[in-house]
């Protein structure tokens, strides 16, 4: 008996080049039909409609568009966030966060993998433990589905984070593949300078990725400039201390020639003193970044961790812009939906266990 033939990723571009070819469907079609489906978000069924009958059933058979499907979609009742369960074909749970910001711009943050490895203190889904790399066809699919929704909004996607679950230089090969598709015009055709790349700190791979991708943005969660603190709420500062950080921190300013973005998440107790706010102005120095100050979304899993109060946060900005620093104090978006990464897909992996249990 055959085996049967796997399906061929729509963002697989050398196969379905490839495909096109064996099957004679004009060059224009193909055109078409990625206009229709990445470009103008209009879903499968209008993007399929591009092409003759023929080449239609093809595409059918032996073409996979969709990588994930849709779980569950929760709204928040306070703001523009909302945020979308996906599950994969293994049955695993990731998040996608759609941000529709005050400015009218809107944003989408991307998971990379299903948990993550990096253990931060503060993290939901660093305390899931890592389950897998997403492939690079179920990370666009994230962006493929959450654009179908907001084009029925009238809402086009400007700024794609890579923020959600993961570290996504512990994925790279993917990541980059990802990008690949993103960036190329004959696809999603996304200007380099709205992607933002987050990462924990692996300064090989920052240079790595600035070198490839030079106009993209990188945010580096610093959270501490003090290498004791940093060791204990981030794991991964055993392996790379922030001397190592500093010095990719530079090389990847000057490869990009534009700032870095240092996420800094607030800490009462912590990290929010006058001593850590002096010791990220000296660590910082003259490099060129943007540093974004973050309120604390509380995790089950991290009692001992609290937010620092607003009058502290404020203090703490006016110290680093008055020694010369760009801050932004961020606000939190999505508060009534487990607005911290992870907390959604755990509830439910907490809630089927205990409906297995129950059984």
């Amino acid at each position: 008996m055959l085996e049967a033939r796997a399906l061929i990723s729509i963002h697989d571009l050398l196969a379905i080049e490839s495909l096109r070819r064996e099957h004679k469907i004009d060059r224009y079609l193909l055109r078409q039909l990625r206009l229709a489906f990445y470009k103008k978000r209009l879903g499968v069924d209008a993007a399929l409609a591009e092409l003759p009958v023929a080449a239609r059933e093809t595409f059918v058979r032996q073409v996979e568009f969709h990588s994930v499907g849709l779980e569950s979609r929760h709204d928040s009742q306070l703001d523009g966030a909302t945020k979308l369960i996906f599950r994969t074909r293994s049955g695993l749970l990731l998040e996608t966060v759609i941000l529709r910001l005050t400015t009218g711009r809107t944003a989408l943050c991307l998971s990379t993998q299903v948990g993550c490895a990096a253990n931060c203190a503060f993290c939901a889904t660093g305390k899931m433990g890592i389950a897998r790399n997403l492939t690079s066809a179920e990370i666009l699919d994230q962006l493929v589905q959450a654009g179908e929704l907001l084009t029925l909004e009238g809402r086009q996607v400007r700024n794609i984070v890579f923020m959600g679950m993961g570290e996504p230089f512990h994925n790279e090969e993917q990541l980059y593949a990802a990008l690949d598709v993103l960036v190329d015009p004959a696809c999603f055709n996304v200007n380099p300078r709205r992607l933002m790349i987050s990462t924990v700190g692996i300064p090989s791979a920052m240079v790595r990725c600035a070198l490839r991708y030079p106009e993209a943005r990188l945010a580096l969660s610093l959270h501490s400039a003090r290498e004791d603190v940093r060791r204990e709420i981030m794991p991964i500062a055993q392996r790379h201390s922030l001397a190592e950080l500093r010095d990719a921190l530079r090389r990847v300013t000057e490869i990009g020639r534009h700032e870095v973005m240092i996420e800094y998440l607030m800490l009462a107790g912590v990290n929010d003193t006058p001593r850590d706010a002096e010791a990220l102005v000296e660590y910082l120095g003259q490099i060129p970044v943007h540093v974004n100050l973050i309120p604390y979304n509380p995790i089950a899993d991290a009692p001992h961790l609290h937010g620092s109060p607003q009058a502290r946060r404020e203090e703490f900005s006016a110290a680093l812009k008055a020694a010369g620093l760009q801050v932004t104090t961020r606000y939190s978006l999505g508060s009534d939906i487990a607005a911290a990464c992870g907390q959604l897909v755990r509830q439910e992996h907490r809630l089927t266990a205990r409906i297995v249990q129950a059984s």
